[in-house]
């Protein structure tokens, strides 16, 4: 679904959990996802989701975890 040389516009997302992905803009983000703002080419937001998804724990394991 997601080819390397994809000149697609793609959304940011995130969940319940803080968890990221990306989902291209003409889609309708899907239940439980939201919008973080950012848009661009596929590169632009995975570098974007590397520089702020710095813990890939759940939300909630983070949480019972005490960090």
């Amino acid at each position: 679904m997601f080819e390397d040389d994809d000149d697609r516009e793609y959304t940011v997302v995130i969940n319940h959990e803080e968890q990221y992905s990306i989902w291209p803009v003409q889609r309708t983000v899907p239940d439980g996802w939201s919008e973080v703002g950012r848009t661009g080419p596929k590169a632009e937001c995975l570098a974007y989701i590397e520089e702020v998804w710095t813990d890939m724990r759940p939300k909630s394991l983070r949480e019972r975890m005490g960090g």
